[in-house]
């Protein structure tokens, strides 16, 4: 692609975070951290669903995206979020991207308060400000995207996370991303199967990655949760990567086009394949 979508996002993002930190001081903005609700448990929600055998979602709710446009016209993230938490989604993602996803930090507002489900703040963290920013707004989990920041950045942004009190998942693209991902102390490696620079899809990115953490030698995978993300379409996707040992899913496309998301949730885990086959929710 001749144009770097993901290098236009973060200059964009860059003049965001400029103009936020003007607006609302960083030492402003912790304080108001500190009047958010408690975290709800990311991380830990999505453990248990593993650990009973289940399938764990991230159900997304999104607008919009670069590569595909408009994705929902009646867009309702309190109704969404309360369709998801029925379907059987163990935590949900948000997308509050203004300028390429049509996101805001109003839906994520308005879709935690919908349901008791932890959230992940999707958006493009580039500085500590935004963690602290996301545990104001109630999120309970940010991302880190590998391929976004340097090892410094990285580790920076996820000692903000710890702090304040959130959950990471940090996203990888590739095996080298992979092994700068391990030097964090996160157990959420999230497996992006869309190329950020190209948005190109493949769920064989996940299988390949996921074995060279389970082939690895050297400690630091141990502990580790792989959350497949992007391009995961039906059933037949669900039972070749849960075959491979992969059980943590965050799905949003799919389920945005459907008319119901919640349900179109539950038909491609039921029967066992997933967080409805035994009838468990969070919700």
């Amino acid at each position: 692609m001749a144009d770097d979508i993901l290098e236009k996002i973060l200059a964009t993002k860059r003049e965001e975070v400029a103009a936020g930190r003007r607006a609302t001081p960083l030492v402003e903005m912790i304080a108001r951290a500190g009047d958010a609700d408690p975290p709800r448990g990311f991380a830990a929600a999505l453990a248990r669903r593993i650990e009973q055998g289940d399938a764990a979602v991230i159900a997304e709710i999104k607008r919009a995206s670069p590569s595909k446009g408009l994705i929902r016209a009646d867009f309702d993230p309190p109704q969404h979020a309360a369709s998801y938490a029925a379907g059987g989604a163990a935590c949900l993602s948000v997308l509050t991207d203004r300028d390429y996803f049509q996101g805001a930090d109003a839906y994520l507002q308005a879709a935690r308060a919908a349901c008791t489900l932890p959230v992940l703040r999707k958006d493009f963290t580039i500085d500590p400000w935004q963690v602290w920013d996301a545990r104001a707004l109630g999120a309970d989990c940010i991302l880190l995207i590998v391929s976004a920041l340097s090892d410094d950045q990285l580790a920076e942004l996820e000692g903000s996370a710890m702090e304040a009190g959130l959950d990471v998942l940090v996203e990888v693209h590739d095996a080298d991303e992979l092994q700068r991902a391990l030097a964090l102390s996160t157990p959420l490696i999230g497996v992006n199967n869309r190329n950020l620079r190209t948005f190109e899809t493949r769920i064989e990115t996940s299988l390949e990655l996921n074995a060279q953490l389970a082939a690895s030698t050297d400690g630091r995978s141990q502990g580790r949760l792989l959350v497949t993300e992007s391009g995961i379409r039906d059933r037949d996707d669900v039972a070749r990567l849960r075959a491979a040992g992969i059980h943590a899913f965050l799905i949003g496309e799919t389920f945005m086009r459907a008319d119901d998301p919640g349900a179109a949730l539950k038909t491609m885990f039921e029967d066992g394949a997933g967080p409805c086959g035994s009838s468990r929710s969070e919700a």
